[in-house]
């Protein structure tokens, strides 16, 4: 299945999707070294999101925020893609200067289509995103 969006961050990624709802302040929330989540109150705490596809509303707090995508773009422990509802400069800058695929306003509602672990193939060069399952 192939759902249009819109792209923020060219390039073509395939991963598993790691899923959240709630917004993603990279500066603070995410340790560069690890990709690790270390804010205590966020759904996605403990977990990594190195290699990842990662799906979230979108960023909040800190222009730094940017430079610390890149952070974990050089250190080997950043997401592999990003899926947005709506990108907001933060994070697309930060994608933008670390190559990472980003989208938003995908036209079906990614919380309703995906899960974690669904293998996806973000495509924002051409302008979508590909969930592989079999049917």
């Amino acid at each position: 299945m192939k759902i249009k969006c819109r792209t923020i961050s060219r390039g073509v990624a395939e991963g598993e999707v790691l899923l959240t709802h709630d917004a993603i302040s990279f500066l603070g929330n995410v340790d560069p070294e690890t990709g690790e989540v270390v804010e205590p109150q966020h759904e996605l705490y403990g977990q990594s999101i190195a290699g990842k596809v990662l799906v979230f509303p979108h960023g909040k707090g800190s222009t730094v925020g940017s430079y610390v995508i890149y952070q974990l773009f050089k250190n080997g422990v950043a997401p592999v893609a990003m899926i947005n509802l709506d990108s907001e400069p933060i994070v697309a800058v930060g994608a933008i200067i670390s190559e990472i695929p980003l989208v938003d306003k995908l036209e079906k509602d990614p919380y309703e289509l995906l899960k974690d672990g669904d293998v996806v193939v973000v495509n924002s060069t051409d302008a979508f995103v590909e969930i592989k399952r079999e049917e």
